[in-house]
């Protein structure tokens, strides 16, 4: 979040407001636990003073949850612990729980589901669009899924079971079915009785789908186009041919590729027949977007989707088990580089404190390439010779590097030690250092994904115990050929 949106009055009042939410909640959380300890230890009921500020309360908090925005409830709900999180959610009003499910993460929304009946499940649904129960519904397991999706109505089962049909990371599972689809040979006129007539535009609405007699995709008639345009001219005559459009199978991270380059804020989608099936937003763009910036966030570094900040300590430790057996493994790995080398580092204690320098530069050459490669490989860029053109820069620009640092460190080395041979050691190591790192950088995440695995997943881990372990390699190697 940029400072300009910090210093807004009114984030900063609704930040307040959370706070304050939050506190109560936690507030009114702690003194039910210490009343339970007490009518359990003294035996007696609590009195009517104590049940009275409880209710008011309770009152004030639902009162001032009914102000909030679903997102808004939704950030308060992921930060409480769970037992002030089911309280909050209990003061939810039944029409909003909805719109607030939609905006939570997914094992939030497990958490305050599980203990929902199936009807009132369904009856959080019903005011939302067929697209957003679809959502909702794909979160829950599957034997609950199919009794909530049983009690809704026939109009949105159908609806829903259409968008269920589609393959997760499709843009056919993201799509909006709500959309103004006119004919291209109506005139601007009967398009805006149209308009009066359903007196709502879903949202994001910049433009209207074109179509013919046969539902197939003609073009798109902007807001623009529909009010500057004179009312006796048909569609067809103003209308935009050969828009921007999706189809059903497209993956998502094509769409966020084209919304960005275009700058579109919807899209029709279509089927394989070219018939309109419905279209995507710029809402559903960003919502993927965040949802993709956070399973990278996590994966990178080994964690799980499904980590809740409040889970059990022993199911979080458990999750993260794998991953610290292979960084511990990796670590030995490169502590034996290390033990190798003893005698040379006990007659010449100072490498013992220059090879971490080494390590640490070669990891951060690394990460900045392989973040440039896994951005690539998302976007589709790294096909044909384009692979090996990146790495030859990559490389080039790593001995560009390596030779004016792997200078500057050896002239500081020279001026700490008062040993030129020392400071040509690490100059040295240090170009082919980062020389190795930009290569692990560029090569771990392509292999990663030749061999059908997620580049994201684990790189990170994987490219600190190369280069960690090649630092050291490369640096007390030289130092023993040089200098003892």
């Amino acid at each position: 979040m940029d400072a300009a949106s910090r210093d807004n009055p009114h984030h900063r009042n609704l930040e307040r407001a959370r706070a304050q939410v939050i506190e109560m909640l936690t507030r009114q959380a702690l003194e039910r636990e210490l009343v339970s300890k007490s009518e359990s230890t003294t035996g007696a009921p609590v009195d009517v003073v104590s049940q009275l500020v409880a209710r008011q309360q309770h009152a004030a908090l639902e009162q001032r949850l009914a102000h909030f925005h679903p997102a808004d409830i939704a950030f308060v709900l992921e930060s409480l612990p769970p037992d002030a999180r089911e309280m909050a959610w209990q003061l939810v009003r039944a029409e909003r729980r909805g719109s607030v499910l939609l905006e939570t993460s997914d094992v939030v929304r497990r958490s305050l589901i599980e203990d929902m009946e199936p009807g009132d499940i369904a009856a959080a649904f019903h005011h939302l669009e067929s697209d957003d129960i679809a959502e909702l519904i794909a979160s829950l397991p599957s034997d609950a899924g199919a009794e909530v999706l049983a009690r809704l109505d026939s109009a949105d089962q159908a609806e829903v079971r259409s968008v269920l049909s589609f393959p997760d990371g499709t843009v056919g599972a993201l799509m909006d079915i709500d959309f103004i689809p006119v004919r291209d040979d109506a005139s601007l006129e009967a398009v805006l009785r149209f308009l009066r007539r359903r007196k709502k535009l879903p949202a994001e609405t910049n433009q209207i789908i074109v179509v013919d007699r046969a539902k197939v995709l003609r073009g798109v008639l902007t807001l623009e186009q529909l009010l500057l345009s004179e009312p006796e001219q048909t569609v067809a005559e103003v209308m935009t041919e050969n828009p921007h459009f999706f189809y059903t199978d497209d993956a998502v991270p094509d769409a966020i590729d084209a919304f960005e380059r275009y700058d579109l804020i919807s899209a029709p989608v279509v089927n394989l027949h070219r018939e309109v099936v419905g279209r995507i937003t710029v809402d559903e763009i960003v919502d993927a977007i965040k949802d993709q910036q956070e399973r990278e966030s996590l994966r990178k570094v080994g964690l799980r989707e499904d980590e809740d900040l409040f889970a059990p300590v022993w199911q979080s430790g458990r999750n993260r088990w794998p991953w610290l057996a292979l960084n511990l493994f990796t670590a030995f790995a490169a502590s034996r580089v290390i033990g190798f080398y003893e005698p040379t580092i006990e007659k010449l204690v100072a490498l013992a404190t220059l090879m971490p320098i080494v390590a640490s530069i070669g990891g951060n050459t690394g990460n900045q390439t392989m973040a440039l490669v896994i951005r690539a490989l998302s976007l589709g860029q790294l096909g044909g010779r384009l692979l090996q053109k990146m790495l030859i820069k990559e490389l080039l620009i790593a001995a560009m590097n390596g030779t004016i640092w792997g200078s500057a460190l050896g002239v500081v080395t020279f001026a700490i030690y008062h040993d030129v041979k020392l400071g040509m050691v690490i100059a040295s190591a240090t170009m082919l250092e980062l020389l190795v790192a930009a290569a692990a950088g560029a090569i771990i995440p392509v292999s990663l994904e030749r061999f059908g695995r997620d580049p994201v997943l684990g790189s990170s881990v994987i490219l600190t115990a190369l280069t960690d372990s090649m630092g050291f390699l490369i640096f007390l190697g030289l130092a023993t050929l040089v200098l003892i």
